[in-house]
């Protein structure tokens, strides 16, 4: 069966690897990326195999990107069946975003979380949503989370964030109707451009973390794995890191997310 599937974050790397993986399966995948160039690049690359696809600019340390980005894919489809929230940064030339927040939680935490609540309507209880996480994960820091102290080291800032959307995951996958949402860790030092950047290594071959996010995607056992944590580096569903497994703690970073984007709505909402 053809599966709509939105893949954030694949224009290169572990992303774009899935893609091509989904494309090549005959699915409908929507690409994200920044560069509308290296979209459009992109889609006449893919167009070639079996499946149709299609593309979508935003920035996403900008929320006002990552909601138009949500409505422009329920203007164009009735149903999402899979959404890959594989978009990531490690580092930055300027890590604060226009907001005054540290684009690390951003994109990899916050702007996942918006665009999971805003596309949730066209995925329904069968629907999947796969959160790329990391086997890096790190206690978050509340006022890290809210822009009000700032972190200089980028792998701490990094943990904390994959920690982050590992923790809101859970939260949202308890919530009754929620799609399917699983946390996959795609495999650590795989050849990405992240890697390549942050490690100045060549890594290992993405195409090991892009295989894990196409089976999380669509194979039959993952359907019963919501709120669960699959860790490819085991090669096995694992425990995360134990603040993801305390109700209380994320709760309370759900909750400061909401407060977060709460505050980012009502000043664009405010007279210029």
């Amino acid at each position: 069966m053809t599966k709509t599937i939105l893949v954030t974050g694949s224009t290169d790397g572990i992303g774009l690897e899935t893609a091509r993986m989904l494309v090549s399966l005959g699915h409908n995948v929507l690409l994200h990326g920044r560069n509308r160039a290296k979209l459009e690049k992109l889609v006449e690359i893919l167009a070639t195999d079996k499946g149709p696809v299609e593309s979508y600019v935003a920035d996403f340390s900008r929320m006002a990107d990552v909601e138009a980005l949500a409505e422009a894919v329920t203007e164009r489809h009735t149903r999402l069946d899979v959404l890959i929230n594989n978009a990531g940064v490690y580092s930055a030339s300027n890590p604060v975003t226009q907001d005054g927040l540290d684009v690390r939680f951003v994109v990899n935490a916050i702007a996942p979380y918006l665009l999971t609540q805003r596309l949730m309507p066209l995925m329904g209880a069968s629907g999947r949503v796969v959160n790329v996480s990391s086997a890096a994960q790190s206690p978050v820091e509340p006022n890290a989370l809210t822009g009000q102290i700032k972190l200089t080291e980028d792998f701490s800032a990094y943990a904390q964030s994959k920690l982050a959307i590992t923790m809101w995951s859970r939260v949202l996958a308890s919530k009754e109707n929620s799609p399917i949402i699983i946390v996959v860790n795609p495999g650590s030092m795989l050849g990405s451009k992240m890697v390549k950047q942050a490690f100045g290594v060549a890594g290992g071959d993405i195409r090991i973390g892009a295989e894990i996010l196409t089976r999380a995607a669509l194979a039959d056992e993952f359907s019963a794995a919501s709120g669960q944590y699959f860790d490819n580096d085991s090669g096995q569903f694992a425990s995360p890191h134990p603040d993801a497994l305390n109700p209380q703690k994320t709760e309370e970073i759900v909750r400061i997310i909401e407060t977060v984007l709460a505050a980012i709505t009502q000043s664009d909402e405010k007279p210029g």
